[in-house]
């Protein structure tokens, strides 16, 4: 069974840095491209950052230049500088070629 685990959220001050991990079991991790997702409270869930298997990255708008998503064999990481309290979301891990989601972790970003 293919479980995703988010780690790595909690409080954190407008100005400051967050990095959260996503850990991966029962499927061979370094194979898939993979992204981070966020859902602020009362909005749909958007797209934050993609990594292919090769490390090639994409970012969306709103976290370019601030948010930078890497991989290792074992984890995917999202580090978050310069954070706004829009910013304050749900953060969660996806494998799209498994159609496989995490529980998400709280990041939230007070003024």
């Amino acid at each position: 069974q293919v479980q995703l685990v988010e780690s790595g959220g909690g409080l954190v001050q407008a100005g400051g840095s967050l990095r959260l991990s996503c850990a991966a079991s029962g499927i061979i991790f370094s194979l898939y491209s993979m992204a981070w997702y966020r859902q602020a409270p009362g909005k749909q869930r958007e797209l934050v950052a993609t990594i292919t298997s090769s490390g090639s990255t994409n970012y969306g708008d709103s976290v370019k230049g601030r948010f930078t998503i890497s991989r290792d064999n074992v984890k995917m990481y999202l580090q978050m500088n310069n954070v706004k309290p829009e910013d304050t979301a749900v953060y969660y891990c996806h494998i799209p070629g498994a159609g496989v989601w995490g529980r998400g972790t709280l990041v939230t970003v007070s003024p």
